[in-house]
C-alpha cells in the first residue's frame, strides 16, 4: 500500500472554534502547487481519508480538483489534532483491507501526523509536516518505510 499523508493547508485563526478554522489564500495556493506537484506521480486514489474539520475538508476541495474520483472517500472522526495514533493507524490500514485501497491519501493535522508516521514506521521520530506537506510510506503487511517527505517549499 502506499499511504499518502497529508497535512492540511494554511488556515486562518479567525474562527468560532479550532475545528471551523478555513484555509487561507496562502493555504488554498499550496495545496493546488502540492496537488498539482502529486498529479505528475500519482494519477488517482483508490481511498481517501479526512478529517471532519473544515480546513481538511477544504484541502480535500482543493485537491479532489486534480484527481479522479476515489473509489471510496470518507470523513474519519478519529482524524483530528488529539486523535490517538495507534487508532487511527489500525483505522486507516482496516479501511484500505476493506475497500482493497493500494494508493490511500489522509488528509489530517499535525501533531497527529507525526505520530501516525512513527507509529507506521519502526524506529522514526515523529516528522514535522509543513501544512501543505505530504509524506509517502510505502507498507507492505508489517514493513513500512518513509518514501519521501515534501512541502511547498521543497518542490519549487
Amino acid at each position: 500500500m502506499q499511504l499518502f499523508l497529508m497535512r492540511h493547508g494554511d488556515a486562518g485563526f479567525n474562527a468560532q472554534s479550532d475545528r471551523d478554522r478555513t484555509l487561507t489564500d496562502v493555504g488554498r495556493h499550496h495545496t493546488v502547487l502540492m496537488s498539482n506537484w502529486l498529479a505528475r506521480s500519482v494519477t488517482d486514489f483508490d481511498l481517501v481519508l479526512v478529517s471532519p474539520y473544515l480546513r481538511a475538508q477544504q484541502t480535500w476541495q482543493e485537491l479532489s480538483q486534480h484527481f479522479p474520483e476515489p473509489r471510496k472517500w470518507l470523513v474519519a472522526d478519529d482524524l483530528v489534532p488529539t486523535g490517538d495514533p495507534a487508532n487511527v493507524a489500525a483505522l486507516v490500514v482496516a479501511y484500505a483491507e476493506l475497500y482493497k485501497a493500494d494508493k490511500v491519501l489522509v488528509i489530517a493535522h499535525m501533531p497527529l501526523l507525526g505520530y501516525l508516521v512513527s507509529e507506521l514506521v519502526a524506529g522514526v521520530e515523529p516528522p514535522l509536516f509543513a501544512t501543505s506537506g505530504i509524506t509517502l510510506i510505502d507498507k507492505h503487511a508489517e514493513q513500512a518505510s518513509i518514501v519521501w517527505q515534501h512541502a511547498p517549499h521543497s518542490i519549487s
